[in-house]
């Protein structure tokens, strides 16, 4: 196995009445992504708050958040998969505008290439454990108080 690329990404847990924003990629099946929560990689030079902002702005087609907290750093190794180590900049965000249950968003990547289409919804937050490759890790730092 070639060394592993370490890199950092950012994980969105977005709450609203103690239901979580997740998606679906509309043109993959379940079984090769699952469920997951907007997340991404925290370009060169990014502040990882930024980064977790621009994430769910781009997943989701939404617009009006603010992030609550930082939860935390979780480690996740991708193999097999590739060889990547991800450390993961996890933030509780809030939205502050109107959703329907369900609805249709893409990620258009700059233009590079086709866009990725999502289906966003909310499941409730004990539900938070079909999140895919170790999304949920630190769902439970939403019950901690903030340190303070």
């Amino acid at each position: 196995m070639p060394d592993r690329t370490i890199r950092d990404k950012v994980l969105c847990y977005i709450v609203r009445d103690a239901e979580l924003l997740v998606f679906r990629h509309v043109d993959y099946s379940p079984e090769e992504v699952g469920v997951q929560v907007p997340a991404g990689t925290v370009k060169e030079g990014e502040d990882p708050r930024d980064a977790a902002l621009r994430e769910a702005r781009e997943e989701t087609g939404l617009h009006d958040f603010t992030v609550v907290r930082k939860l935390g750093v979780a480690e996740y190794d991708l193999t097999p998969y590739r060889a990547e180590l991800q450390r993961r900049h996890v933030f509780q965000l809030a939205l502050h505008e109107e959703t329907p249950d369900r609805w249709a968003s893409s990620e258009d990547h700059d233009g590079n290439g086709p866009p990725t289409r999502f289906e966003c919804f909310w499941i409730p937050l004990e539900h938070g454990h079909v999140l895919q490759s170790g999304q949920g890790a630190l769902l439970h730092r939403l019950f901690e108080r903030e340190a303070g």
